[in-house]
């Protein structure tokens, strides 16, 4: 696996070096991604609304400080709706007696091992092409599509490059492959000022480090929270995402694909060790082509 790491980080830095993946990313319409990126998420809704059966009494207040603090733009800049949510969830799971920290210590530092790679041509045939298509078009595909829809210009190729060195240092402790994440991203660019966002990028960075350092104190404090707390403060957070996937998927041209690409990915059918957001955009795209010709020749048009 190691050594299957650090080949696609090799790969993804090439392929951002000859600029591969932007040319590839702008071939694909953005309703065709958006409806990627809404069948991807569309779990968090569902996860939301199971939470209210499984936990009302801690989704419920969540999601009413949620809305009340969304509602009231004075009060919601003062304290952010997803924070004011967080806080009044950690308060009412505290109450309710269903915080369950595992036995031994809770706090703990991680403790990182180095590996060395060792590399099989059937690790390389196996794992590389399915890793490097879920980083490069599931992963960075949905974080793509998140930023353009915000408004934002993402460099494809300098994230490929990025993405491709960070995996091959990551992957010599045997993490997965660095990439730019969708849920991330839609939470950074959910909220304030266009052009300021990218302080909340720089703070997320430096938080990732710290959490990254203290990993097993916070993967224990996670797990002994209830599950309706964490499905409900991801499905509050998504909750804009959805809607504008969905608006941008459905509203106009492409939407036939958009429609066959959502339904795919939201089936999660995995094929060759490929992930159902891929093939959705895949199959997604071939019944644009097939169907909806004349939109290809208005975007063309419209962008010579």
């Amino acid at each position: 696996m190691v050594g299957a790491f650090l080949a696609t980080g090799l790969l993804m830095f090439v392929l951002g070096l000859t600029g591969w993946v932007r040319r590839a990313m702008e071939a694909v319409p953005m309703p065709i991604v958006m409806a990627m990126v809404a069948g991807v998420f569309l779990r968090f809704g569902i996860d939301l609304v199971l939470a209210f059966r499984d936990g009302l009494w801690i989704a419920a207040p969540m999601a009413a400080a949620f809305f009340l603090l969304s509602a009231v733009a004075r009060a919601g800049r003062v304290l952010p709706p997803l924070i004011g949510a967080l806080i009044v969830g950690a308060v009412a799971v505290w109450l309710r007696g269903e915080f369950n920290p595992p036995a031994g210590v809770l706090f703990a530092f991680a403790d990182p091992q180095f590996f060395v790679p060792q590399f099989s041509w059937a690790a390389m045939f196996e794992l590389v092409v399915p890793l490097a298509i879920t980083v490069l078009v599931v992963q960075n595909g949905q974080g793509f599509a998140v930023l353009t829809a915000g408004g934002h210009r993402p460099p494809i190729n300098a994230i490929t490059v990025a993405c491709g060195l960070g995996a091959m240092v990551t992957g010599l402790f045997g993490a997965v492959s660095t990439c730019l994440t969708g849920p991330v991203n839609a939470i950074l660019a959910s909220a304030g000022e266009r052009d300021r966002q990218y302080t909340a990028a720089l703070s997320v960075a430096l938080l990732a480090l710290g959490f990254g350092a203290m990993a097993p104190f916070f993967t224990r404090l996670l797990l002994a929270t209830p599950p309706a707390f964490i499905a409900t403060l991801a499905g509050l957070a998504m909750l804009r995402v959805l809607q504008s996937a969905f608006q941008i998927s459905f509203r106009g041209a492409f939407s036939f694909g958009a429609l066959v690409c959502f339904l795919v990915t939201v089936a999660d059918v995995p094929i060759f060790r490929i992930g159902a957001p891929f093939w959705g955009l895949l199959l997604g795209l071939m019944a644009s082509h097939l169907l909806e010709r004349a939109d290809f020749r208005r975007a063309k048009e419209q962008n010579p």
